[in-house]
């Protein structure tokens, strides 16, 4: 493989990181907004709050999307276990 190729390759693996962690983000963001913040915090539609849901959605999306493309990389190291 030359180096544009290489390059290349890390480029599309880099953009699909990107795509994949903003999706899991929002997918976090969706799922956490079935929570019963008002029973959690005393103004539960304030800025403040809303930042806080933001956070949490962060940081649970970018677990998720760490899992999957750990988990999709070595998936694909596994091809190199059958060839010879």
């Amino acid at each position: 493989m030359d180096a544009a190729g290489g390059f290349s390759s890390l480029a599309w693996d880099g953009l699909f990181s990107i795509f994949v962690t903003l999706g899991c983000i929002a997918l976090a963001w969706v799922l956490l907004q079935e929570v019963r913040f008002d029973r959690i915090l005393r103004h539960p539609l304030s800025p403040r709050a809303r930042l806080l849901q933001m956070l949490i959605a962060i940081v649970l999306g970018h677990l998720t999307a760490q899992f999957v493309l750990n988990y999709w990389h070595w998936a694909g190291y596994v091809k190199w276990l059958f060839r010879a």
